[in-house]
């Protein structure tokens, strides 16, 4: 035995010998005798995606905020491209979210207003069609919502029927309480389809709920994509008083309401910190892309700061619609940039399609902004479809103000037309020269007051085929 063992060690060692010999000799010749292999594709990246509700263009330390502090907020923003004409797609919250998710016109989703609880108040309903989760799945990725939806309340609009394996959130509008988390008495908070009551702060409990998530990740092979949803800093302003009082010491005359609100924006931008020191802890975070936006401008009540432009939340004047957006992605976005491209939450859609080598099997709207995100210098020619296109926003309401009619804009390079509410006058404005938009042009400028009319006349049309309230 050991004899036989002895001889084919021997002639192993032998046959090692030989093949090291031949490979030296053919590479001495220039020949290669086995084919080099391709190098193993990069893992898909996690992807996490973070939305505050009603947070103003201007209400982040990094945006010229000099009342608050954001840092962890800030840090990610540094760690990668921060925009500074990024717009949502409507200037309240259910219209924006569909439109992030299905990377379509909020019209053409059937949710032009926003959708509520009271059926007689509620001005959208979402239509069937792919939303961002069912395509990540087909990527291979496992998908979860954490925080609020607003995109239904019942059957089949529901979070784990329109493509998330996990659902640990607020289906609802607004809270009427941070702690009790209730809507008109109503309890919309759910783990899956569970009813659930967890107690402490919702910007609290949906952190827990992204922390338990993202650490029930780490070491499996399969990516992810987590969609948090904030309800912070949307009213009613309410802060864990801890926080209001470091704010009200630190800021001395603050105004009250303002107070409350920058303690509601540090509260929140402390735990965002809490989930990237977990990402960080996990191992996750070198290969995570992270956004951070918002589905709106402030709320002027709150005392919202909206930057350097017009107006609030609501309205279709720059404050309404203009947003605070930045991604950040380890090794694939170079730190420390600034993009003044005009985009919107629709493109997060088709962006996400092409880093996952997806194709949509649904019209899209929203244009892929990912060579924006991956080259430092990207050529003109990819950048083209953003440059030239129209951008539209919309809002269907029911107040007196609306008598559920809707507002609508367009805007097509450096002009802007609008309307204040459904029954004044479109308005131009040139952005470039006006930003603040103080001087109506549209008596002046016709032509292109006719140009942009006759394009938003044009999307109308397209859109009023998408029925916007449920079918009995």
């Amino acid at each position: 035995m050991l004899y036989l063992f002895s001889r084919l060690s021997a002639a192993f060692m032998k046959y090692r010998l030989f093949t090291s010999l031949t490979v030296l000799l053919l590479a001495g010749i220039g020949v290669s005798s086995i084919p080099p292999q391709p190098p193993a594709p990069s893992p898909k990246p996690n992807l996490v995606f973070i939305l505050a509700d009603d947070l103003g263009w201007g209400d982040l330390s990094c945006y010229g905020a000099t009342d608050l502090k954001t840092p962890h907020i800030d840090s990610l923003m540094r760690a990668g491209l921060r925009f500074t004409s990024f717009y949502a797609n409507s200037p309240v919250c259910s219209p924006s979210r569909a439109s992030l998710l299905s990377g379509r016109w909020p019209e053409r989703m059937g949710v032009p207003g926003v959708i509520r609880d009271d059926s007689t108040d509620s001005w959208g309903y979402l239509a069937p069609g792919p939303l961002l989760p069912d395509y990540l799945q087909k990527a291979g990725y496992h998908t979860a919502l954490v925080g609020k939806w607003h995109l239904g309340l019942e059957s089949p609009n529901t979070p784990n029927e329109r493509g998330f394996l996990e659902f640990d959130g607020f289906l609802g509008d607004m809270m009427d309480d941070y702690y009790t988390k209730l809507r008109n008495k109503h309890n919309f908070m759910r783990h899956n389809r569970q009813v659930v009551n967890p107690p402490g702060h919702a910007t609290d409990v949906f952190t827990d709920g992204a922390i338990r998530y993202v650490t029930s990740r780490k070491g499996r092979a399969k990516p992810f994509f987590l969609y948090l949803a904030y309800n912070a800093p949307h009213n009613p302003l309410q802060p864990p008083a801890d926080w209001l009082e470091r704010v009200q010491q630190r800021e001395p005359g603050i105004d009250p309401t303002r107070a409350k609100l920058v303690a509601l924006i540090e509260h929140m931008d402390a735990n965002v910190g809490r989930l990237l020191s977990t990402l960080k802890a996990n191992g996750q975070l070198k290969n995570t892309l992270i956004v951070f936006t918002s589905d709106n401008g402030g709320w002027g009540p709150g005392k919202a700061n909206n930057g350097p432009v017009r107006a609030f939340k609501g309205t279709m004047y720059e404050g309404g619609i203009r947003i605070p957006a930045g991604v950040a992605w380890t090794g694939h976005i170079q730190p420390g940039r600034t993009s003044d491209e005009r985009l919107q939450l629709i493109d997060w859609l088709p962006t996400f399609l092409e880093l996952t080598g997806q194709k949509a099997t649904a019209p899209l709207d929203g244009k892929s902004m990912l060579p924006l995100l991956t080259d430092n210098e990207p050529a003109s020619s990819a950048l083209e479809p953003i440059h030239l296109r129209p951008l539209f926003f919309i809002r269907r309401e029911g107040t007196d103000t609306y008598k559920g009619l809707t507002t609508q804009a367009v805007r097509l390079g450096d002009w802007k037309l609008l309307q204040p509410n459904p029954f004044s006058p479109y308005e131009l404005y040139n952005l470039k020269d006006d930003p603040r938009e103080t001087t109506d042009l549209a008596g002046r400028e016709k032509t292109k007051a006719a140009q942009l009319t006759r394009l938003l006349m044009d999307h109308i049309r397209q859109s009023g085929s998408v029925p916007w309230q449920k079918r009995n």
